[in-house]
């Protein structure tokens, strides 16, 4: 990995001094001299596999938020299947049957997917979403170690130590256990990188276009992230404008152009698949929650994330919404470091901007009305002002806050790379320095992802022993007929085993009806899924009556069942006696209760 050297590390950002030509000794640099650039990297995948190995060769095992895994675990499998087979990425019948799923429209992540298939093909769905969450945390720290080595310091320990935040701050450790398209931001700082050239040349159309095919992929490994990209890149524009206005004026020409020819190719690119998501079929008109209500606590920024090794061990939802939203977790030495570092170097442009984006984006993410340690107050949050607008009504408030992962990582990689250059700086300076570089991160130091228990696939799925009851165009119907529940043993098994099966429901968003489409989770319910989710959250046997039964064929004709399906579940045998009340006796078959409805449906 090559650098340019610089005569400051903000001569690097858009609105900086120029930076130096490159030495032609740079550019031939011998392989043993880019050894520290691989041992970087290889470092951050290390740590990446281990931060996953509960899960390594633990088909039993899956991440704390099991429903979200079960669903990025069926995409990677259903994008090799359109790779392989040739078949439209943007939409699946396999699921949702008779209605299917538009997947522009859910978090499909192809930019995984695609270049995964090989990976999820061989060795299975489990496996290449295992790879995907080592790809997105190495990924990112890489991409901000090669920039921040580029274009803002000349250390590469400060390099390293700004990426490895970048990286595996808390909130991307959380995100990736469950969110791909929130963890994967490799693509990030490349987009910044073109967005924001320190020099701009003659023929900078070509940067452009390198914009646009990079926001195209981008849009492909996730849109949420596109739009937090664009958000905090204006914030801090305007920011950096208002503190160099002069370099503002100097550079603003060349970056307007860059961004003008990176929107013109990626709406050409994008058009489609955009077309697809909003007006295509199986597309939806809002959000089946309240975004405003996935709010962060005040508290939070000093709290320790539950991933670390001095994990908070409050209830999660007192300080976030849930575990995968602990994007805030800093702790108190990472914020204080920060502070310090901000007031050290105020007078720079860059710090002032990071610094004034990085508070508004934390802010953001405290939602209409702040909380503090679980309590409402009555202080009212900027999020009250863009809560209504398009696009950012869609955002959830607590995912503001993973703006401030890169740039507290900035900030770091500045402060190191200070003392590490400046020969001002006495000995027993840097040496203090590192005591209060490793008490601020070392507390922050990630643990392994928790997983948790999850059922296997029946033998009778997984070894393919149900073909012989499901006829082409009929459906596995797996127990409970899962809709709108994040657990679904139907999109679980169908993952595992490459989409062997088409099923009804599914853990998706879609439109409530064909002529509805407000939002909701999953399919429409029939009232046979209501049913048997009940028995299956409860264990509370009901009073079936021959209406339910009728009205059990009927939803099964409409799923054009051929074969139900119950494997291993927490309240099985009050499941097991529901649905044998509603179409017979079961049979024992490779570790399933299996009922062939083929008779009864015809």
């Amino acid at each position: 990995m090559g650098r340019t050297d610089v005569d400051r590390p903000d001569g690097l950002m858009p609105f900086g001094t120029a930076e130096l030509s490159v030495q032609v000794a740079t550019r031939r640099r011998s392989l043993a001299a880019r050894a520290p650039d691989g041992a970087v990297v290889a470092g951050y995948l290390a740590l990446a596999a281990w931060l996953t190995n509960r899960q390594w060769d633990r088909p039993d095992r899956m991440f704390h938020q099991a429903g979200d895994q079960i669903l990025f675990e069926w995409m990677l499998a259903r994008t090799a299947r359109a790779v392989v087979a040739a078949e439209n990425p943007l939409w699946s019948g396999a699921l949702n049957v008779p209605d299917g799923v538009n997947l522009m429209a859910n978090t499909s992540v192809l930019g995984l997917g695609v270049p995964l298939t090989p990976v999820t093909l061989l060795f299975g769905s489990q496996v290449a979403f295992v790879v995907a969450v080592v790809a997105c945390l190495a990924g990112t720290a890489t991409a901000w170690y090669v920039l921040l080595r580029r274009r803002l310091v000349q250390s590469r320990v400060a390099a390293a130590i700004g990426g490895l935040i970048c990286g595996f701050a808390p909130g991307m450790v959380a995100q990736a256990g469950a969110h791909l398209h929130m963890a994967a931001q490799f693509l990030v700082p490349v987009i910044l990188a073109l967005v924001f050239r320190p020099a701009p040349g003659d023929r900078e159309w070509r940067y452009g276009i390198l914009l646009g095919l990079a926001v195209t992929y981008q849009a492909f490994l996730g849109e949420e992230v596109l739009l937090f990209v664009a958000l905090a890149a204006g914030v801090f524009a305007v920011g950096y404008a208002l503190a160099d206005r002069v370099a503002a004026r100097r550079l603003a020409p060349a970056t307007a152009g860059r961004i003008v020819v990176g929107a013109v190719v990626a709406a050409v690119l994008l058009a489609y698949p955009l077309w697809f998501q909003f007006f295509g079929p199986g597309h939806y008109r809002g959000m089946p929650f309240h975004a405003y209500a996935y709010q962060l606590d005040a508290a939070s920024f000093t709290a320790m994330a539950r991933q670390t090794v001095l994990g908070d061990g409050r209830p999660p939802a007192l300080l976030a919404p849930n575990l995968t939203e602990e994007n805030s977790f800093f702790g108190p030495g990472l914020l204080v470091l920060a502070v310090v570092v901000t007031a050290w170097w105020w007078r720079r442009p860059l710090v002032r901007a990071l610094a004034g984006c990085g508070v508004l984006f934390a802010l953001l993410s405290l939602g209409a009305r702040i909380r503090l340690n679980g309590e409402s107050t009555e202080l009212a949050g900027p999020y009250r002002l863009i809560s209504g607008l398009p696009l950012l009504d869609h955002v959830v408030p607590a995912r503001f806050s993973l703006v401030c992962v890169p740039v507290l990582g900035i900030l770091v990689a500045l402060a190191v790379d200070r003392v590490r250059q400046s020969p001002a700086i006495r000995p027993v300076v840097r040496l203090l320095g590192a005591g209060v570089l490793a008490a601020a991160l070392l507390p922050l130091a990630p643990t392994p992802i928790r997983t948790v228990p999850v059922g296997p696939v029946p033998a009778f799925v997984a070894d393919g022993t149900f073909r012989a009851y499901v006829p082409a165009g009929r459906t596995l119907v797996a127990v409970p007929p899962v809709t709108n529940h994040g657990r679904s043993p139907a999109m679980l098994w169908s993952a595992r085993t490459g989409l062997a099966f088409t099923a009804p429901g599914g853990f998706f968003i879609g439109p409530r009806a064909g002529d509805d489409p407000t939002a909701r989770w999953g399919a429409p319910d029939r009232p046979t899924s209501v049913l048997l989710r009940r028995v299956a959250d409860t264990g509370e046997l009901p009073s079936i009556t021959d209406a339910d039964r009728r009205q059990a064929v009927a939803d099964l004709r409409h799923w054009r069942a051929a074969v139900v399906v119950q494997g291993d579940l927490h309240h099985g045998d009050p499941v097991r006696r529901t649905v044998e009340a509603l179409l017979g006796p079961a049979r024992q078959l490779d570790g399933a209760l299996v009922w062939d409805v083929r008779p009864l449906v015809g």
